[in-house]
Formats: C-alpha cells, sequence, structure tokens
C-alpha cells in the first residue's frame, strides 16, 4: 500500500489493483477503525475522511497496513440490459483510437458483460469493468462543461452511463432511456456494486422500448400549510438554493455532502436568529433576492454584505445589516441589493423553513440533482411554528474574513498531493507562482481557472478514477486547473495537484468571477509513513 496526502482530514490509500481496494474497502467496514468517517473506493485507491482530534494520518495508516486483502467480492446474479442509441459524438474517435470501425465497435460493446465495479462521480453512476480491452481509450483531452443525462461513455477501463446532465470527460458513444437514478427506487441506484451489466443495440431491437417515466429527484421546495407563516418570493434573478451543513454517509450511493459553500456564514445566520445552526438556509448568490411576508417574523442575512432593504406596507423603508437580527411585520417586503464583495448570501427565518429533506438532508446538490428544488419567483415557502429548541437571537455575529471582490487577489493555503508527483517542478512552482483568474464558467460544483502558464504535468498518462475532496486542484490535460467545491463529483479521473485546507474552503466559496487567487502551499508533497498505534 501507498498512502498518500489529500487534505489535512483526508487520505488516499493506493493499492495494487480493483480487487485489492474492494477488500480493503470490505475490510474497514467490517472491522472499522475507530475516526474514520467516511470511505470512497475507486478504481485502485481508497480515500478516507478521518477525524485527526481522533487520530493521526500516520496512525491510522498503521491501523490500515496491516488488513488482509485477500478477499474477493462474489458477482451478484443479478443482470440489468441498458438498451442504447449508438449515436454518441465521439463514436467515430473512439473507431480512430481503437483502429476499428464504428460497427466493430457497437458489436465488442454490446457483446461485453460488465459488472459495477463501485459507485461514483454522481448519484447512480457505476463504473463498469470487464468489457472488451480493445475499447480502452484515453478521456478527453479536455473535459465537456456539460454532457446529457443517458450518455454512454468510455474512459481507460471503464464504461458507465451519466445519471444526470453534468460535467465529464469521458468519451460518448451513445444514449439510453433508461434512468439511472430514482429517488422512488428502492435502491435509487438501477447499477449496485456486483451487478453484472449488458447494453444492447436498439437499432437491431425489433421490441419497442418504453422510457421510464420515473420520479425527479428533486423534493417539492417546502410543506405549504394554509394560513401558516409564509414568505412569497417576488424577485430571484439567480434560483436561491436550500443549503444546510450537509448530507453525509450517502457516498456508497454515489451521492456527496453537498452543503453551503459558507459553512461558517450559514451556521451564523442560524445563530442570529436563534436556530439551531444546522438549520436549512436559503443560500443567495450575487444579491436581487425579494420577498414579502404576511405575518410576523425574525430574519437574518449573512455571507456577502448584500444591501438590505425593508418596506412596510405603508411604503416606508428602512435599511438593515447584515448579521443582525431584523424584526419583520405583516406586509413587509425585503429586498437584497448586489454585494460589492463575496459571492453568496445566507437567509435564515427564525423558526427554520419547512422544507423537505432528501437522503437526510435539505441540502440541494446541483451536480447531482438531490434536494430540494430550486426556489424562484412565486414560490411560497413556509416557515415553521412551535419549532424546538430555540435560543435568544446572537447579536454578536461577524463576518469570519473579509469579503474578496472582483479584481482583487485572494490567497488558499493547500496541502499538496494526492498526485503532486505527476507534474513536473515547473509545474509546482507554476500552481502558487502565478495568480489564477476565476473565470465566468464557475458555479457550485467548482472555480474554472485561468492562468497564462498551465500547469506541466510529466506526460499524458492515464489516472484510474479515484475519490475527490472538497477543495482539490484538479488539472486536466490544458493544465488549466479546476477547483472543486461543493457540489464536486465524488471521484474524477484527472490528477489533483494538491487540495486547498479546510481553514480556507469557505473562503473558496465567496471569490467573486475575475477575482485573483494565489495557493499558498502549507505542506509539502511526501507519502505518509505510517505509525504503529
Amino acid at each position: 500500500m501507498r498512502f498518500l496526502p489529500v487534505s489535512l482530514t483526508v487520505l488516499l490509500v493506493e493499492l495494487a489493483d480493483l480487487d485489492e481496494t474492494l477488500a480493503l474497502f470490505a475490510s474497514l467496514q467490517a472491522d472499522p477503525v475507530d475516526g474514520i468517517e467516511d470511505m470512497v473506493p475507486a478504481a485502485r485507491t481508497l480515500m478516507i475522511r478521518f477525524r485527526p482530534e481522533r487520530l493521526t494520518a500516520e496512525k491510522l495508516c498503521g491501523a490500515i497496513a496491516t488488513r488482509d486483502l485477500s478477499a474477493r467480492i462474489t458477482p451478484s446474479d443479478t443482470c440489468v440490459e441498458i438498451p442504447v442509441h449508438y449515436d454518441g459524438e465521439d463514436l467515430a474517435d473512439v473507431a480512430g483510437l481503437t483502429g476499428l470501425s464504428v460497427d466493430e465497435v457497437i458489436r465488442r460493446h454490446t457483446e461485453s458483460e460488465f459488472t459495477v465495479a463501485f459507485c461514483g462521480f454522481a448519484p447512480g453512476f457505476g463504473y463498469l469493468v470487464g468489457g472488451d480491452p480493445t475499447l480502452q481509450v484515453p478521456r478527453r483531452q479536455s473535459p465537456r462543461t456539460k454532457i446529457p443525462a443517458g450518455s454512454v461513455a468510455l474512459a481507460g477501463a471503464f464504461s458507465g452511463v451519466y445519471p444526470q446532465a453534468s460535467p465529464g470527460g469521458w468519451q460518448i458513444i451513445g444514449t439510453t432511456p433508461e434512468k439511472m437514478w430514482d429517488l422512488s427506487r428502492d435502491p435509487p441506484a438501477l447499477f449496485q456494486p456486483g451487478y453484472r451489466v449488458r447494453f444492447t443495440d436498439l437499432s437491431k431491437s425489433k421490441s419497442v422500448v418504453s422510457v421510464s417515466t420515473a420520479k425527479s429527484a428533486a423534493a417539492p421546495a417546502t410543506v405549504q400549510t394554509a394560513g401558516a407563516l409564509a414568505l412569497k418570493v417576488l424577485a430571484a434573478p439567480m434560483p436561491a438554493l436550500f443549503q444546510d451543513t450537509g448530507r453525509f454517509g450517502q457516498t456508497g450511493q454515489g451521492v456527496s455532502a453537498s452543503g453551503a459553500l459558507d459553512i461558517g456564514a450559514h451556521k451564523a445566520a442560524n445563530r442570529v436568529v436563534g436556530n439551531p445552526v444546522d438549520f436549512a438556509c436559503l443560500e443567495i448568490t450575487l444579491g436581487g433576492f425579494s420577498f414579502e411576508i404576511n405575518g410576523r417574523a425574525v430574519l437574518g442575512i449573512t455571507g456577502a454584505p448584500c444591501p438590505i432593504q425593508v418596506r412596510d406596507a405603508s411604503g416606508r423603508v428602512q435599511t438593515a445589516e447584515t448579521y443582525r437580527p431584523i424584526s419583520l411585520e405583516p406586509g413587509d417586503v425585503v429586498t437584497l441589493g448586489h454585494a460589492p464583495k463575496g459571492m453568496r448570501s445566507y437567509l435564515a427565518m427564525r423558526g427554520g423553513f419547512a422544507v423537505t429533506p432528501v437522503l437526510g438532508s435539505a441540502s440541494t446538490d446541483t451536480l447531482a440533482i438531490v434536494g430540494p428544488d430550486p426556489v424562484t419567483a412565486g414560490t411560497v415557502l413556509t416557515i415553521q411554528s412551535g419549532t424546538k429548541d430555540l435560543v435568544p437571537v446572537s447579536l454578536t455575529e461577524v463576518p469570519a474574513f473579509d469579503h474578496p471582490a472582483s479584481g482583487e487577489t485572494v490567497v488558499l493555503d493547500v496541502v499538496m498531493g494526492p498526485r503532486s508527483d505527476w507534474f513536473t517542478q515547473a509545474g509546482i512552482d507554476t500552481l502558487s507562482g502565478q495568480l489564477w483568474t476565476m473565470t465566468p464558467q464557475s458555479n457550485r460544483v467548482g472555480i474554472r481557472l485561468a492562468g497564462d502558464v498551465p500547469l506541466e504535468r510529466k506526460d499524458k498518462a492515464e489516472l484510474p478514477s479515484e475519490g475527490t475532496a472538497t477543495g482539490a486542484i484538479q488539472v486536466p490535460h490544458s493544465g488549466q486547473p479546476v477547483l472543486f467545491l461543493a457540489d464536486h463529483p465524488l471521484t474524477g479521473g484527472y490528477p489533483v495537484i494538491g487540495n486547498v485546507a479546510e481553514h480556507h474552503l469557505d473562503l473558496a466559496g465567496q471569490i467573486p468571477v475575475n477575482a485573483k487567487i494565489r495557493f499558498r502551499p502549507v505542506r509539502a508533497f511526501a507519502d505518509i509513513k505510517p505509525v504503529k498505534a
């Protein structure tokens, strides 16, 4: 085993192959190590999140190093057939890369039997192994910003089906009408580890294939009750999103934690109104949000310093401050202006929103399409009454940092690894030696960065898919990195040169477009040396 640093609370165990990875994963599930919070298996790595107050990375590695890796996972008797229209935009490229004709690519794909090795990247995305080795092709040089749901694709030794529209770098060879992820199904993912999978060519099928009409993975925003305290959204230039502290414990289904991008501001908003800190808030991007309240309420807004105006029923307008409780009366209209600094504001109501959790959380994951619906103009949101565990409002909340403005430079601490050794010394020096610009092609999934000098790799080798953490600085072949935020995919196939330290993740979530980022390494790359407890 090789033990690689990811961040201050995450490490990566590199193993010889997929069998060893699954054996270690099964061993740690059967006989856990105290302090491990979560694990993400991949092609030949196991990513482990741990609690550093319980044990050090070195002692955790020492507890893992002696595990038996001889056990093998028994394949399932279940076989899933996936009908495919072989019309993918990369089909001709795959033929060229393999030296086969398009018809031969289709024949070999449909005659293969695959096995679901593990789930990752997105809910319902199964990594399929066991196909014809001739069809092993590299990922695209630059990933697409959006691949349609149902796309059947190849990358390295894997085949897979994209459950939702999402970014990705796999080679698309076709599409399927089948739904890979459906919360009305138990389990929601059509592919489960161990399942066998076969693909069929719809152009040669005489039977009629019915398109799935399964329910969306999103849920109604709130539970509405007649006569209840509620607010009506009047304006939302960018849809607001419900967020809480995250959706944990669902990585086995390919579901990441998501949650507020600025957790500190989210918790502060709840404290401002006297709520428990894990209550759902509205995450508002770039201001402009407006609503009318139908009764007495207490409001709190934190994060990016939006100007706040409150107009009462008589038309009188008053200003209010962020990080302070705001008392509202029936008919008051609250409007948030554009924040001169920062990116996201958090809106909390005393008592909390009557929001429906999905898989244990009210967070909306924009990549996975899991969680409550986005909040748009005309939406009515019910506020809970009689909520337990309320406490007095807090009058001492302040921002945790100065919010950056467009054009300003933000310094982010970075832990080097786990794949720093895939880059030349010049590439490593470039990461911290130049400024990177946040581009408009950024969102809750990640910040796409642009620099004058791309990060130089040692070669163009393919990296087997492996777990990624929030804060990962992933580098595609273009050399222009992507900084992963809360809605990032669980696994990825491009090397991660470093990870933003946990104490700077909230700051990263507040960086606006065209701001500059300077990465400051705080820990050099080196393998973790196991220490016996």
